[in-house]
C-alpha cells in the first residue's frame, strides 16, 4: 500500500488538522511495535498490553506516524500523530477505506471446520487465472482481517478472506467491513459450544456473514446441512455442495489414501480432482473451492490442477516423517468432536505393518456439553484400528474413563494438560519405524511442542 499520510487522516476522520505531514507517506501499518519497517503507520491498540506504551519501540523501529487514542493522555511529539476516537475502529475505517480503492472482488469464508484450507484451496483455484491475495495464516478477527486487507498489492483482482467466530455479532461487523461478493460456510460443528450453547445458535452466528453481502452477492453452503438450508431460503443467489444429489456440486466416487483423496463431481463429469490430503471430509472444502471458481468461470482443467498443487497453511492436516523414520499425521491447531471423528475416521482407513497410535487432547470452548462430547469420541476408538491411545488435558479425562474397558493398560495413557514432556517420554520408547502417530487438539494443548520432539 502507499497513500499519504493525509489521506489517511481523511480516511479515518482524523480529530487533529495533519495537513503539514502531506509529504509523509504511509506504505505499511502494523499493531506490534516489534514488527515494524520503514514508512509504516503504528496502531497502539488497547488490550491486555496496551499499544500506547510502546511508541518508542514503534519510533525506534521505523514507524512514521501514529494513530494516537484520543482518552489517552501524553500525545507524542516526537512523531506525527493521528488522533482517533478508537485505534482500532480507525485500522478497520482504513482498511474499508483501502479495499475501496483498490476494489476487488471479495470472496469470505467461515465455518466451524476447515475454513483455513477452504481458503487456501479457493485462492490456488483462483489464483490460476486471477491476481489473488488471501488471508495470511490466521489472521481472521476484528483485527486480522483489517489487516490482510491493507496487505493486498494494487494489482490485486480478487481477495480471499478467512473469517474467524466466537461470539455474536463478530461476522456481522467483518462481513459489513468487506462487503463479499461470494461468502461461504464450510460446516457447522461444536466449536465454540460454549459460548452459543447450540449448533442452531452457531449456525445462527455463521449465517451473519451474509448481512454485508453485495445485492447480487452469492452464498455458497454446504446443502447437506439442514441448518443451513433452512437459513439460506430467503437469499436470491446461492450454490450448494456436498454429497446430495440435490447439490449444485455433488462429490462422487470418492477413495482416499494416506497422501491423497481423489473424486469426480457429477455436474463436471470430463475431471477427476485429487487433492494431497487424506479423508473424505476434506472433499467438501475442495467443492467450495470448485464451486467458487466455477462462479468465476475457472477452465476446469485449472481447478484440477490448483486443488492438486494447493499451498496449504502450515499445523493443517498433513503427514510429517519423525526421527525414527515413523509417519506423522500433524493437525495440532483446533479441535471439534466432529473433525476428531472424520480424522480418526481417515486415519484408520488404511493398513499398515506397524502400529497406529492416537494423541489426543483436549478439544476447548465446548462449555457444559464438554463431557459429553469428549466421551463421545469412544465410538472412534477401538484397539483393532488404533492399536494405542494416549490423552492430555483436563477436559478429556472422561474419554480415558470410558476406554478404560476397552483398552490393555499399557495401551492406555492419561496425562494432565502440563505433562507433555511426560507424554513425550512415553510416546518415543514405543514407537518404531513404521508406525503412525495422529497428534490432534485444540491449540491451547500445544502439541505442536510436542511434534517438534517427534521430528527434531
Amino acid at each position: 500500500m502507499k497513500m499519504s499520510l493525509t489521506e489517511v487522516s481523511r480516511a479515518v476522520a482524523a480529530q487533529n488538522d495533519t495537513s503539514e505531514y502531506e509529504e509523509i507517506d504511509i506504505t505499511s501499518v502494523a499493531f506490534d511495535s516489534r514488527q515494524l519497517v520503514d514508512g509504516a503507520l503504528f496502531v497502539p491498540l488497547v488490550s491486555e498490553n496496551n499499544g500506547h506504551d510502546y511508541i518508542q519501540s514503534a519510533i525506534e523501529n521505523g514507524a512514521v506516524a501514529t494513530f494516537w487514542q484520543a482518552d489517552h493522555e501524553n500525545v507524542p511529539t516526537d512523531i506525527p500523530v493521528i488522533i482517533v476516537n478508537n485505534t482500532l475502529e480507525a485500522l478497520q475505517m482504513l482498511s474499508q477505506y483501502y479495499l475501496a480503492k483498490i476494489n476487488p472482488k471479495v470472496v469470505a469464508i467461515t465455518g466451524s471446520n476447515g475454513k483455513t484450507t477452504t481458503k487456501d484451496m479457493v485462492a490456488s483455484v483462483l489464483s490460476t487465472q486471477f491476481n489473488v491475495t488471501k488471508t495470511n495464516a490466521n489472521f481472521n478477527n476484528e483485527i486480522g482481517v483489517p489487516m490482510t486487507i491493507l496487505d493486498i498489492e494494487p494489482n490485486t483482482e480478487i481477495l480471499v478472506v478467512e473469517m474467524g467466530m466466537d461470539r455474536p455479532g463478530q461476522l456481522d461487523l467483518l462481513s459489513h467491513l468487506v462487503e463479499p461478493d461470494v461468502a461461504a460456510v464450510t460446516m457447522i460443528g461444536e466449536a465454540h459450544i460454549e459460548f452459543f450453547g447450540t449448533r442452531d445458535k452457531i449456525a445462527d452466528a455463521k449465517m451473519e456473514i451474509v448481512n454485508g453481502l453485495k445485492e447480487d452477492g452469492i452464498f455458497v453452503y454446504n446443502g447437506d446441512e439442514p441448518l443451513l438450508e433452512q437459513r439460506s431460503e430467503n437469499l436470491p443467489f446461492t450454490k450448494t455442495f456436498g454429497l446430495s444429489e440435490d447439490d449444485d456440486f455433488t462429490a462422487y466416487d470418492i477413495t482416499s489414501t494416506p497422501q491423497a483423496t481423489s473424486f469426480k463431481v457429477k455436474q463436471i463429469e470430463d475431471t477427476e480432482f485429487k487433492i494431497p490430503m487424506l479423508g473424505s471430509y476434506n472433499v467438501n472444502n475442495a467443492l467450495v473451492a470448485i464451486a467458487i471458481g466455477s462462479l468465476f468461470r475457472i477452465r476446469e482443467e485449472n481447478m484440477s490442477k490448483a486443488l492438486l498443487e494447493v499451498d496449504l497453511t502450515n499445523n493443517r492436516t498433513e503427514w510429517i516423517e519423525g526421527t525414527k523414520h515413523e509417519k506423522i499425521l500433524s493437525d495440532v491447531y483446533n479441535s471439534n468432536p466432529t473433525a476428531v471423528k472424520e480424522v480418526l475416521k481417515a486415519f484408520t482407513a488404511d493398513k499398515i505393518s506397524g502400529r497406529k497410535i492416537a494423541v489426543l487432547g483436549d478439544m476447548l470452548e465446548l462449555g457444559d456439553q464438554s463431557s459429553q462430547l469428549h466421551a463421545s469420541l469412544a465410538d472412534s476408538l477401538n484397539p483393532d484400528e488404533v492399536q494405542s491411545v494416549y490423552l492430555i488435558g483436563d477436559e478429556i479425562k472422561v474419554l480415558y474413563d470410558k476406554l478404560v474397558d476397552v483398552y490393555p493398560a499399557q495401551n492406555l495413557f492419561y496425562f494432565k494438560a502440563d505433562q507433555l514432556d511426560a507424554l513425550y517420554e512415553q510416546l518415543n520408547s514405543e514407537i518404531y519405524e513404521g508406525d503412525e502417530v495422529l497428534l490432534k487438539a485444540s491449540h491451547g494443548i500445544h502439541l505442536e511442542q510436542l511434534l517438534a520432539k517427534l521430528t527434531d
